[in-house]
């Protein structure tokens, strides 16, 4: 079997400053056997990816709620029946327990564990919620001729904790995380349309310009993630992720959630996430 890298330079250096047209179903197989681990940005272009956070039943509907009313930081792909480890919407033949590269394990608030699968901790009554990914537009942007910069750098998306409240939502509350990618000033209108025509997967940037005004006092230092480069002539464009801080501090049991770097791949192509057309109008005359 091809043996895949499992750092992100050491993907750069094996398959260079691309996407890798995998498979979809392929590098669910081999994240679930153990062979891939690392960042999945540029992985099945033309396919959605997907973050996770998982909570028991008693929390479920509070985030549900949260992300009915925050849907640019946690577009919903899909919410699973109770205890239920597959996902039947976004995808076939996927083990929500063992098909992300990683997990991260919180209890009462705090990380505890980091794992490559957690089917030692699963429960009955768990509920999961599969949300849209930014990684997914990438690809787009990348054949429109946009450089994204932390797959050329071979390193993770720079996220920040910004001063941008999200809506409430029973015990979720907080601030919105938002990923940055450096846009030439000429192609900001192009990446703009591109990545707003997908709304399932983040869509439109929140921000475009200065990071003081949602609260990054140090773009050089996100909170998650690596710093990339800003060259002359650019500006930082800031898009909406789901939010750490609810699972965080508002934590009652238990909740897992994916590493941050590696996503799980999704079955559907980015233009089954597009907003179906439902009519058009013509002037008479």
């Amino acid at each position: 079997m091809l043996k895949f890298p499992s750092s992100p330079r050491a993907w750069l250096t094996t398959f260079g400053r691309r996407c890798f047209p995998l498979l979809r179903v392929e590098a669910r197989h081999l994240i679930r056997s153990g062979e891939f681990t690392a960042p999945t940005s540029g992985l099945c272009p033309g396919y959605a990816q997907a973050n996770l956070i998982v909570l028991p039943k008693e929390q479920a509907y509070d985030f549900l709620l949260f992300a009915q009313r925050n849907p640019k930081p946690c577009p919903l792909l899909e919410v699973t029946e109770v205890g239920a480890r597959e996902a039947t919407i976004c995808a076939n033949d996927c083990d929500i327990a063992t098909d992300f590269p990683r997990y991260r394990i919180y209890e009462h608030g705090k990380l505890v564990a980091e794992v490559e699968n957690v089917e030692d901790y699963w429960r009955d009554d768990l509920v999961s919620f599969v949300i849209g990914c930014s990684f997914s537009f990438e690809s787009e942007l990348i054949e429109a001729g946009i450089e994204i910069r932390h797959n050329t750098m071979g390193c993770n998306v720079p996220m920040y904790l910004t001063g941008v409240p999200c809506t409430p939502a029973g015990s979720m509350s907080g601030n919105m995380v938002m990923s940055m990618r450096p846009i030439p000033y000429d192609q900001v209108v192009k990446a703009v349309q591109i990545s707003g025509a997908i709304p399932k997967v983040h869509g439109a940037p929140i921000h475009i310009g200065n990071p003081d005004a949602i609260g990054v006092r140090d773009i050089m230092h996100p909170e998650f993630g690596d710093p990339v480069e800003i060259r002359d002539g650019e500006v930082p464009v800031f898009w909406g992720l789901r939010r750490h801080a609810p699972v965080h501090r508002h934590e009652q049991q238990a909740a897992l959630r994916h590493h941050p770097r590696p996503r799980l791949h999704a079955d559907h192509r980015h233009q089954e996430h597009q907003p179906e057309r439902i009519g058009s109008f013509e002037q008479r005359t």
